[in-house]
């Protein structure tokens, strides 16, 4: 790699760091205040917090990636533009092919990030992230042992304890059940007990008082009991068994093995494939768009004005990529022997980046011909 290429590749991957570490931090406060309302509600401590954002990290890496290395091609290409860096190299003779090629690399080395992501690492990042969730929400004692919270294990239970004594005595505990809109049932008892049987977790209540309110007649029920029984989990959501979802499994599996695939997971065998493909059409995305960037930007040319134009353009045809993306989902899920239309938009990326380098290549011919 000559020392221009370098040059230019180290730029790229310095301000690629920077637009990266800049929208996933973005994408990750916005996931971590909803995945901290959850966790605090649940009862549970930052270790579990920090836990589950980590394995959560790498699917918003995957959604930034395109973005964060369009906007470094942008940025840097804009930079050496203004400061004519640009404008010196073709007059020493670089052709807009051969100043492409560092945004080439930078390309490719972006794909090759995204090709481990979408293949590897997202795949078992969520498999274990579905399976912690699941472990935290059978875990009763981590959900409801809270003292001094009002905590809402499920839709129209709430649950409260003033006290947990150091022998595991629970005091002074509340239990609302509305999940009936006939009829409130509240609990309230001196002291608690939480045991385990055959049949699942169990409350034992001591002391206490049952109120029933029938929302027909408005009447209230109210009986003194001196121990009783609570199928405590029943007011937790557990799955009676896990779903595999396909944005968990391999791509190998999505691609060669799926109508086996469709028949398990009870899924379109069209949006089993499109899955597949659509993760090596992720990784051409970060080839095409930065040189899509790139060509835009260099047919503007040196301005003192800048290239926002050229930026606006450039952006108006990643939009126009993207609705191409979208167009060919449905005919893809539909349809899975039309797998190839995954790879549309990248073929059409492609298309317009030799277009608008050969006009870059020639413009006092094209100028010549379209005065012509």
């Amino acid at each position: 790699m000559s020392r221009f290429d370098r040059y230019i590749l180290s730029q790229l991957l310095t301000l690629f760091g920077f637009f990266s570490l800049v929208l996933v931090s973005v994408y990750w406060v916005n996931r971590a205040v909803v995945l901290f309302d959850q966790l605090i509600a649940s009862g549970q401590n930052a270790t579990v917090f920090l836990e589950l954002t980590i394995l959560s990290l790498p699917n918003v890496i995957r959604l930034v990636l395109p973005m964060s290395v369009f906007a470094a091609t942008v940025y840097v290409i804009n930079r050496l533009s203004s400061e004519s860096e640009l404008t010196v190299m073709q007059a020493t003779g670089f052709s807009p092919w051969r100043l492409g090629r560092p945004v080439l690399y930078f390309g490719i080395i972006v794909a090759v990030m995204m090709s481990a992501l979408t293949h590897f690492l997202v795949p078992a990042s969520l498999v274990q992230l579905t399976e912690r969730q699941k472990e935290i929400a059978e875990n009763v004692t981590s959900r409801l042992l809270t003292e001094g919270t009002f905590l809402h294990p499920t839709s129209g239970v709430t649950f409260y304890i003033r006290q947990i004594s150091n022998d595991g005595v629970l005091r002074d505990v509340f239990l609302s059940d509305r999940r009936n809109p006939a009829r409130t049932t509240t609990y309230t008892a001196e002291e608690a007990y939480l045991v385990q049987d055959d049949s699942g977790p169990k409350l034992i209540m001591v002391s206490g008082l049952a109120q029933i309110h029938s929302s027909k007649d408005g009447r209230l029920i109210t009986t003194n009991f001196s121990d009783f029984s609570y199928d405590i989990g029943t007011v937790i959501n557990r799955d009676a068994k896990p779903r595999r979802e396909i944005k968990h499994l391999q791509t190998t599996e999505l691609l060669f093995d799926s109508h086996r695939l469709a028949r398990e997971t009870n899924i379109d065998r069209g949006v089993i494939v499109y899955e597949g493909h659509g993760r090596f059409a992720q990784a051409l995305s970060t080839i095409v768009f930065p040189l899509v960037g790139f060509a835009v930007l260099l047919v503007g040319g040196y301005s003192r004005f800048g290239v926002w134009r050229q930026i606006l353009i450039a952006f108006v045809l990643l939009v126009i990529l993207e609705l191409t993306k979208s167009a060919m989902t449905d005919p893809v899920r539909n349809h899975p022997n039309m797998w190839p239309l995954v790879y549309a938009p990248a073929l059409l990326g492609t298309v317009l980046i030799f277009g608008i380098m050969r006009l870059a290549s020639n413009p006092i011919h094209w100028r010549r011909r379209s005065r012509a």
